[in-house]
């Protein structure tokens, strides 16, 4: 119905309580420095670049003194609630946030606080793909290195086709009303949904995969700051 698509809003939900042990010890990877902001800031400011959002939620630890440093978290179109144990928990709690003036027909955009290197483009591009789609779809990357699979005594047992895949991104954008049933259901199997699209497959539902740019890393270890800050000035002088 055309009707519907004009009025389903698109409300954003920013997990951001996550620690990044992976990264480091000192403080959660959003709050280092990349090119004189920090990271939650550029990622939060690429997101309030595009209109189409009526709000940013961003689950996450509200007391942590770093936030002082983030300015945008105080604009009035993002608000910050309580973050939860795991991504998911974090997810669900945006969306209960959203109960009261969100309908189920209306979109979610999830997006990792560690990709600030996202383009407004890439956004809208995700947005006008999947607008008119029944259950939502995720931006991924093409895998252009030959893809192994290695047991767990590091030898390789096959190289996969790597046509038959691709790396999932954010944002991945999903129907209010689905995703909450279906990262619910998962969380009362004890299954921990990694990504969004994970628990929307797990519920019976077709993801559409929308190819988005190279550039939009996650940065999950501390040489990934580098290249993100080689990309945003790149992006500068695009």
């Amino acid at each position: 119905n055309p009707m519907t698509t004009n009025t389903s809003k698109i409300w954003g939900i920013v997990p951001a309580a996550g620690q990044g042990k992976r990264f480091s010890e000192a403080k959660p990877k959003q709050f280092f420095q990349l090119n004189g902001q920090l990271v939650a800031e550029h990622s939060l400011s690429r997101l309030l670049a595009v209109s189409q959002l009526e709000q940013i939620i961003v689950p996450s630890d509200i007391d942590c003194s770093w936030w002082s440093q983030v300015p945008c978290i105080s604009q009035t179109k993002i608000k910050q609630v309580v973050g939860g144990e795991q991504r998911a928990n974090s997810v669900l709690n945006g969306l209960l946030a959203l109960d009261q003036v969100a309908s189920d027909n209306d979109w979610v955009l999830v997006h990792d606080i560690a990709r600030p290197c996202i383009t407004a483009e890439g956004i809208n591009q995700l947005i006008s793909v999947v607008k008119d789609h029944p259950v939502g779809g995720i931006l991924v990357a093409t895998v252009d290195e030959t893809l192994k699979k290695v047991a767990v005594d590091n030898h390789i047992t096959a190289t996969v086709d790597r046509t038959e895949h691709k790396l999932a991104q954010t944002p991945q954008m999903f129907r209010y009303g689905l995703l909450k049933q279906a990262i619910c259901a998962c969380l009362e199997q004890n299954i921990m949904p990694t990504d969004e699209a994970f628990a929307i497959e797990s519920a019976g539902h077709k993801v559409l995969a929308v190819e988005g740019r190279r550039d939009n890393l996650k940065i999950t270890r501390e040489e990934d700051l580098a290249i993100a800050a080689a990309i945003m000035t790149s992006q500068e002088t695009q």
